[in-house]
């Protein structure tokens, strides 16, 4: 079948003035050469409406208006190194609430697309061009498998972590291995030039030379001579602990030195300045300590290696521990920063720095219990395992006990031998009795289960007493907007999910006990 023509406007001017005449929709037909159905729905649509032009179809509303849309130009054109995201923030600000396929769309409408698609080729992550390195021989400065990068590096390029205008950027920041004396040098294969219309690369050396010491050099020349510096350095403070770990790659057991130092160490001022860079690559939220406080503790981590017959010390991470008073005469140390370098992540050193630090508390009769600020996911997993380490030998965690409940028994013990408050205490029960617990065994499992669920109902157990208020108290629609919100089969369904994800984390740290 031939697809259908549609009708001009003229020839339907002329249909209704044939009806207006007062022809019959038939001869009208005849006349025109056209179906009769078609005359009488083009009569019924004038009659309707009073016209014979098609209506203007309603479709999907545009989203902004075209004083929006000159908005979302001036941002454009105000800072043409922003990426769609940041545009679209923007435009957000002023009101318009849109996705990033709408901005791309409306600054093609405008022509501003293919600009956008040229600046991006200029922008960088900057997690992937900066260049880190803890270089030991000269040799490691062209060995790209010494070279690592960081996590993060928002803090210094903004959210997004890009560096505009470069083409192959390359941040180099090269640290010898004891003394951490810095290399930094900026090097790419292109930059924006005056073609861009005005726009300008960022000023990459600027933005790091904020947070890094003065004194750094820049040549290779140079920082080889400061390499042959090293032989002169030696850790910092008195040393609380030392140990070995086999390494593989080596084929020899490895000494690691744990030192506790503090600012009037001839040296260790101008050294923390350099180490707390690390912190800026690796920590998300991390910020500069006030070293001028004298309540700071201060714990670091050296490995001893040999070159050419000399023993040398390497830095390999540290932690950072303030002294807060509690009333009326106890001290409370609380991890503030804890960082191991990455060339030596994943080798037990953070699990050695955490209980030397412990050890070296539990000596003191006016602390009261070591805890930590804002912990991280893997620095409560790092915990879990040091603190059982440290409590399975006491008495009152012996098998027999913690098949026999939480006690304030523990509580005390974990208290007064090892600083350990009662929530950590708590948790170190849990671990310690998933472990002592055959969960083959359904009686016993669900013992365990039951007992680990009395902890983690608390909050439940307030939204229930909250709903028993709320019915003596509200009126009954609003008594069912809340029920709505207090789903209890929702609740029990959460509650589930939460010991499940306890117990995946309790097995990880029992099984890593096991290899002790």
């Amino acid at each position: 079948m031939a697809p259908t023509r549609e009708m001009s406007v003229e020839t339907k001017e002329r249909i209704i003035k044939l009806l207006q005449d007062g022809k019959s929709s038939r001869n009208v037909a005849n006349d025109i050469g056209c179906s009769q159905s078609a005359v009488s729905k083009i009569w019924t649509k004038y009659k309707s409406n009073g016209k014979v032009v098609k209506g203007k179809r309603t479709g999907r509303p545009r989203k902004t208006s075209k004083c929006q849309d000159r908005k979302l130009k001036e941002i454009c054109l105000e800072n043409r190194k922003c990426t769609t995201k940041q545009m679209r923030n923007k435009w957000s600000e002023l009101g318009v609430n849109v996705c990033d396929r709408t901005v791309r769309h409306r600054l093609k409408e405008m022509g501003l697309s293919a600009m956008e698609k040229k600046l991006a080729e200029y922008k960088c992550n900057t997690n992937e061009a900066i260049k880190l390195k803890l270089v030991r021989f000269p040799e490691d400065i062209d060995d790209d498998g010494t070279t690592f990068n960081p996590e993060f590096s928002h803090q210094i390029f903004g959210d997004d972590e890009v560096a505009f205008g470069y083409k192959g950027l390359q941040i180099l920041l090269y640290h010898s291995a004891g003394n951490l004396s810095p290399m930094f040098r900026v090097q790419y294969s292109a930059k924006v030039d005056d073609k861009f219309d005005g726009v300008q690369a960022d000023d990459v050396e600027n933005k790091i030379r904020e947070i890094i010491p003065p004194g750094f050099c820049c040549g290779t020349d140079d920082f080889i001579t400061l390499l042959e510096k090293e032989v002169n350095f030696k850790p910092f403070g008195t040393v609380c602990h030392s140990y070995n770990i086999f390494n593989e790659d080596a084929g020899e057991e490895i000494t690691y030195q744990i030192c506790k130092a503090d600012m009037t160490c001839p040296g260790f001022r101008e050294y923390h300045e350099r180490l707390q860079t690390f912190l800026m690559w690796f920590i998300e939220t991390a910020s500069y300590i006030d070293v001028d406080d004298e309540r700071w503790d201060y714990f670091l981590v050296f490995e001893k290696y040999n070159k050419d017959g000399t023993t040398l010390f390497a830095t390999v991470g540290y932690m950072t521990v303030y002294n807060y008073y509690v009333y009326p005469d106890k001290t409370r140390p609380r991890v503030s920063q804890m960082l191991i370098l990455p060339p030596f992540q994943g080798e037990g050193h953070g699990a050695q720095l955490l209980e030397t630090v412990h050890r070296y508390y539990v000596t003191s009769p006016n602390i009261l219990d070591v805890t930590a600020e804002d912990p991280s996911e893997n620095f409560v997993r790092l915990r879990d395992f040091v603190l059982a380490k440290l409590c399975q030998n006491l008495p009152c965690f012996s098998p027999e006990k913690l098949l026999e409940g939480f006690s304030q028994e523990m509580v005390t013990e974990a208290q007064q031998k090892l600083k350990i408050n009662k929530q950590h205490a708590r948790r170190v029960y849990e671990i310690l009795r998933l472990r002592a617990t055959d969960m083959s065994d359904p009686e016993k499992s669900r013992a365990y289960r039951l007992e680990i669920k009395k902890r983690l109902v608390g909050p439940y157990k307030k939204n229930q007493r909250e709903m028993a208020k709320m019915r003596r108290c509200l009126k009954p629609e609003e008594l069912t907007n809340q029920m709505n919100q207090i789903d209890l089969k929702t609740q029990h369904e959460q509650l589930e999910e939460s010991y499940q994800e306890l117990v995946t984390e309790y097995r990880r740290t029992v099984e890593r006990l096991a290899q002790v």
